[in-house]
């Protein structure tokens, strides 16, 4: 079962290619902060603009990086099936504790299509898996009855959830058994999905931040709800801060300004607009990130 903080790491670029040795460190970073897992080639990691050999490539580096010190759920989703299975046969292969699979996007596929999507990769790949609903990027809302169906197949783990609704995370929660992972897959909504139940988040802010997303999910399960509730207030100017623009961009001139990568992001994202930089940089000296 997959839980925690876990990190949605982002793809450092240098000259237009990844940056290794960036990603090396930037994973270090995460793990002496305490993050419980990293998944790669996820949204935050721009997995639409990268090639499938770099895909591919990130994957391996992050697993050779982690040395099985915390869990790496590879992300491998796509919008044809077929390729989906490909990138998560490919991650099995590699050493990756999980996958992360989007729900199909723009295809737009109904409740059956999504649930024979998934059930079709966890029976053609043995590993666990985990579907990703951000109806907001995929214009398709994987519905709690479906996650229902898809949490009876073994290796169907659990669910990230970006809807956006807590009714529906607490009705998939219902839904499902307890060892089914509901994780968050929004760093607001990360204390009150464990207060309903969940498992933790698959994290933006953890990026900069690590070591407070992970104090948050740790002083939870130990039962300080006070401390617990600090760092979440904390957090909630930055995370705002960190959605000016949209991901990973912002995330990236965060990192940029720590000095742990280039701000590089790929067409047809950008770099953030001067004022909304301004802004970030003004919620990074706050969070005393950055001087």
């Amino acid at each position: 079962m997959f839980k925690g903080a876990i990190v949605a790491i982002v793809t450092p670029f240098k000259n237009g290619e990844v940056d290794e040795q960036a990603l090396r460190e930037l994973i270090e970073f995460q793990i002496e902060s305490g993050t419980d897992g990293i998944v790669p080639c996820g949204t935050t990691g721009e997995s639409a603009t990268l090639s499938h050999a770099e895909h591919d490539r990130v994957i391996e580096i992050t697993i050779d990086a982690v040395k099985k010190r915390v869990p790496v759920i590879a992300g491998t989703g796509s919008n044809s099936t077929a390729e989906a299975m490909r990138l998560t046969r490919h991650a099995h292969e590699a050493g990756a504790d999980g996958a992360l699979v989007v729900a199909p996007y723009y295809n737009r596929p109904s409740q059956e299509g999504l649930y024979q999507h998934y059930k079709t990769l966890a029976e053609s790949v043995p590993m666990p898996i985990v579907p990703y609903n951000i109806p907001s990027r995929t214009g398709v809302n994987i519905l709690p009855e479906t996650v229902a169906r898809l949490a009876k197949i073994d290796n169907i783990v659990g669910v990230k959830e970006a809807s956006g609704s807590l009714k529906q995370m607490n009705e998939v929660i219902q839904l499902c058994d307890s060892t089914f992972s509901v994780l968050s897959g929004d760093d607001f909504f990360t204390l009150p999905l464990l207060t309903l139940g969940g498992k933790g988040v698959i994290s933006v802010i953890s990026n900069v931040a690590p070591a407070d997303m992970a104090g948050l999910v740790d002083a939870f399960e130990a039962g300080d709800l006070k401390k617990a509730r600090e760092l979440h207030d904390r957090m909630v100017s930055l995370i705002d801060a960190l959605f000016l623009e949209t991901n990973p961009v912002p995330v990236k001139a965060a990192l940029a300004m720590m000095g742990k990568m280039s701000a590089d992001v790929r067409l047809p994202l950008c770099r953030m607009s001067e004022g909304n930089l301004e802004r970030l940089r003004q919620a990074m000296r706050h969070y005393r990130l950055i001087a």
